[in-house]
């Protein structure tokens, strides 16, 4: 389970990245995936918007749709892409 502590890690992190350039990697559906160079535009509470950049179209995702891995970023350092440091995701606890 995504804990708030999580998020909040990931939140201050995408926030320190912001104006960077970043690639998108992500699925479709269907077993389609895609991978995009973009720019990290702005982030919120529970979102952040990126600006793609061989259409200059802005789309947003949450901060859970990187730590379920349904999308990953990595930061471009001026040489090479680096994924993005994630925080420690707690394994899901059953009850019984």
């Amino acid at each position: 389970m995504i804990s708030k502590k999580e998020i909040t890690e990931l939140r201050e992190g995408i926030d320190n990245i912001i104006g960077q350039k970043i690639l998108v990697k992500g699925i479709m559906g269907r077993s389609k995936t895609f991978e995009k160079e973009a720019t990290l535009e702005k982030a919120y509470p529970n979102l952040f918007v990126v600006k793609y950049e061989e259409n200059e179209r802005n789309v947003t995702y949450s901060y859970t749709d990187i730590l379920t891995k349904t999308v990953e970023v990595e930061v471009f350092d001026g040489e090479v892409y680096n994924p993005l440091a994630l925080p420690h995701v707690s394994p899901k606890k059953y009850g019984y």
